[in-house]
Parts: C-alpha cells; structure tokens; sequence
C-alpha cells in the first residue's frame, strides 16, 4: 500500500532528492573537464581521443535512455535512480583503476573510456528515475516544479562542479579526485534510501519508437532550445576572443545567472499557466538573446544577449516536460521522460561539431545566428502544438 503523504512532506522529500542529485551528479560534473586533461598530459594521446574521454558519457547516456525509462516503468523510480547512483560510484572506482595502468597508457585509455560509458548510463537511470519517482510522489499536476528541481540539481552541480574538479585534481591529483567521484554518489543515496519507493503502474507496454511519436514535438522544442545553450558553452569565449573583447568568461556566468534566477522564481508558472505557453515566451526570449549576440557591437550587448539565452533555455525542459506527462499514461511515464531527455542530449552533442564547421566557414558569429533560428523553429513547433488544441478547447 503506498504511503499517503501531505504536499509538504512529499516537497521536503523532493528537495532531499535533488540534494542527493546534486551530491551524486557532482561525479559527473567534477570529472568532465578533467578527463580529456589526463588522457592529454597524463596518458600523452592526442586532442581527439582527449574529447572522446569527454564525449563519450554523452554518446553513452543518448543509447541508454530509453533502457533507462523502461526500467523506470517496470521496477519503480527508487530502484532506477538508486542503481544510477551505484553506478556513478562504480565508474569513479573503474575510472581510478584507470590511474593504476598509467605505465601501460592504451590499457589505462581503455578502462577510463569503459568508465565514462558507465558513468553514462549512471546518469540516465539517475536523472529518469528521480523525475519518474518524483512525480509519482507530487501528482502530474506538479510535474513542471519536479522538471524545474530535476534541472536545477543538475546544472548547480555542473556550476560548481567543474570548478571544484579542477581544484582537487590541481592540488590533489586524478586519483583523490577520482575517489570522491566514487563516493559522493554514496552520500546522495544515504539521503534517499529511507524513502519508499512507488509501486510501478500495470498497463500495455508500447515500442520506444512509438512513444518517441506521441512526444515528438516537444522533444523537438527542446532540441531545438539546446542548441542555443551548446552553441554558448563551446564558442562564446572563443566569439570575444577573435573580436578582441575581454571577459568572455562572463557569457557563461551571465548564461547561469540568469538560468537559476528564472527557475528559482518561475519553477511553477508550468503548472499553473501551462508548458506549451511558458516555452513559448521563453524560446522568445532565448532567440532575442541570441539574435543580440550575433550581432553585438560591443562586448557589453553580447554579455546581456548571452544572460538573456540563460533566461530563455531555463523553462523550456519543464515546461515541455509537463507536456510529456500530459500526452501519455501513467505506466509510460519513465519511458516517455528518457526519451524526451535524449533529445536534448543529442542537441548538445551534435551542436559542436555542426556548429563548429560553419565557425570554420563563416566565424564564431555564425553559432549565434544558428542557436537565434533554432530557438525560432522551437518556437514555430510550440505554435503547432498551441494550434492543435484549440480546436480541442473549442469543441469542450
């Protein structure tokens, strides 16, 4: 039987989790710009296989989260977030054993990029599995707010870090700094392990590709808003850099700033106003901001616009993720969440090297211009969702 909870109690315990997400994902954020360091300096492999080491988790969360949401389907979120979390402290271990074959560096090479695949798959069960549970806990009602700490989670550990990695492994070396990415993940699940799961939902089960239909379109609009977002992290300071600008490194400060301010203050406008209108508004913003930074005069503009592109991404992933809910059952939920996260993933990790050719072609503004129309197509694909309900609502 499950347990009847208060909104406050189940709120208290979905910010236990996304502290225990914060915890754990540290392991993902603090090791990231880190690895391609060590197979360079350490293991003395070229840039290419330096950002395989990095890209790699990418490529190995993209495959993994549909297996990820059917697990999530048929066992429950605790089960699916706790093994993610076990995961995460194994490949930390495997990505330390990595350290031990330094001697022999194509061995070593090859136990790190066997880590980072793990790591890969840690983070899909982790970050669907909570989603899944937490929403299972709050109701759909409130799922733009459990989307809005699901993100918040992630990408404070991602501000603080990369940082943090680089300080220990300065100081300390891969190892220590491999250690703590083992055991963080462990202190996340102290956290979480007295909560009760949720007993999984009965129901058909359908193909992963069929469910990808029923989500498409807002899949597609968050594809479409992590453009603007990856084309910022890989070229703004590089953008300054070939127009003489100082202070590059502030697009992205401007870029969280902005992100957290919005989920902090906004987090519930999904469910109150509805997904569809909020990534509307906000995809809005996001090519305004963009917009501004292709064609900034001066280093101050393309600041604001890179501050503005922070604002706009930070709604669109729960407000089209209330959209998710909403267009499938209850027992296809955590399926539904891997898929609609994939696409994101895939936006980030196509976005550099697509990107990074029209660079090569048409200089750093070019990136700027793409993430501007691609936040207008997201915007058009929201319109279209927007369209086919009315008739819906008029017919009611």
């Amino acid at each position: 039987m499950s347990e009847v909870l208060s909104f406050s109690q189940a709120y208290r315990r979905l910010l236990a989790k996304t502290a225990a997400l914060f915890l754990s994902y540290l392991a993902v954020a603090m090791s990231l710009p880190v690895s391609s360091i060590y197979v360079i300096d350490q293991l003395h492999y070229g840039n290419a296989l330096g950002g395989l080491a990095v890209g790699i988790t990418f490529f190995s969360t993209i495959l993994t989260r549909g297996h990820a949401g059917r697990l999530c389907d048929q066992q429950g979120g605790k089960a699916c977030m706790s093994r993610g979390l076990y995961l995460y402290a194994i490949a930390g271990v495997v990505c330390l054993a990595s350290s031990w074959l330094a001697g022999q560096p194509s061995l070593a090479l090859g136990v790190l990029l066997a880590g980072r695949l793990l790591l890969g798959l840690g983070e899909s069960l982790a970050i669907v599995g909570m989603a899944a549970w937490s929403i299972g806990l709050m109701g759909p009602a409130h799922s733009g707010k459990v989307m809005s700490l699901v993100g918040m989670g992630m990408y404070g550990a991602f501000a603080a870090g990369g940082p943090l990695g680089l300080l220990l492994f300065q100081y300390a070396g891969f190892q220590t700094l491999m250690l703590a990415c083992a055991l963080l993940p462990l202190a996340g699940l102290l956290l979480i392990r007295r909560f009760p799961g949720i007993e999984p939902h009965a129901g058909r089960r359908e193909s992963f590709l069929r469910i990808l239909g029923r989500i498409g379109k807002p899949g597609a609009a968050v594809f479409l808003q992590g453009v603007g977002f990856a084309g910022l992290g890989a070229f703004f300071a590089l953008y300054f850099s070939s127009r003489g600008w100082a202070w590059g490194s502030l697009g992205l400060t401007g870029f969280g700033v902005g992100f957290v301010l919005v989920r902090v203050m906004c987090g519930h406008l999904p469910d109150r106003v509805g997904g569809a209108r909020v990534a509307l508004a906000s995809l809005a913003i996001e090519a305004a901001g963009q917009w501004l930074i292709w064609s900034a005069a001066a280093p101050g503009v393309a600041l604001l616009g890179a501050a503005l592109t922070g604002i706009g991404c930070s709604m669109v992933f729960p407000s089209m993720g209330v959209e998710v809910v909403k267009r499938v059952p209850a027992h296809l939920r955590g399926t539904a969440l891997g898929g609609f996260a994939a696409f994101q993933d895939l936006a980030y990790a196509m976005t550099g090297p697509v990107a990074g050719l029209f660079a090569d072609g048409f200089g750093y503004g070019a990136v700027f211009l793409i993430g501007s129309v691609s936040a207008a197509l997201g915007m058009a694909t929201v319109g279209l969702m927007l369209a086919e309900r009315a008739p819906a609502l008029e017919g009611s």
